[in-house]
């Protein structure tokens, strides 16, 4: 396979949905495109990536990935393949986090303008992104049922 091309196609994707997260209008049917259509796509991709690489292309000696010891995931990134693979998670588990961001920040009120950095950290840093939100929600004030 040409991994080169598989991961920027995924990262294309993942990027056209940031962008339409962050500055497009945030309606219940772009939320609804970006999550199941979005991120179920990311999500199935990496499912049956995950089940090429274990099933139909296992490592040398015929054994799958070994995500249980740190030197079975070092092999496992050590591939394009793997990292292709690896890359798709968080493109797939950041967006949804970001959606729920973006959807929570709404819910509270939150700027859009105070919202993009935080997406924009979400986007690139996954967790640290979540962590200023979760820092900034506590600052804002949430409401009771958020």
């Amino acid at each position: 396979m040409d991994w080169p091309t598989i991961f920027s196609i995924a990262n294309l994707f993942a990027l056209l949905a940031w962008v339409a997260l962050i500055f497009g209008p945030r309606r219940e049917i772009v939320f609804t495109v970006l999550r199941e259509g979005v991120v179920g796509l990311l999500s199935l991709f990496y499912a049956a990536l995950l089940i090429y690489l274990m099933v139909f292309a296992p490592a040398p000696g015929g054994a799958g990935p070994d995500f249980s010891t740190i030197e079975g995931v070092r092999t496992i990134f050590a591939t394009d393949a793997g990292l292709t693979l690896g890359w798709v998670h968080y493109l797939a588990f950041d967006l949804f986090v970001g959606l729920w961001v973006a959807r929570n920040a709404d819910a509270i009120s939150l700027s859009r303008i105070v919202q993009a950095p935080i997406l924009l950290a979400t986007f690139l840093f996954g967790p640290m992104g979540l962590c200023i939100y979760l820092i900034v929600r506590r600052i804002h004030g949430m409401p009771k049922t958020a």
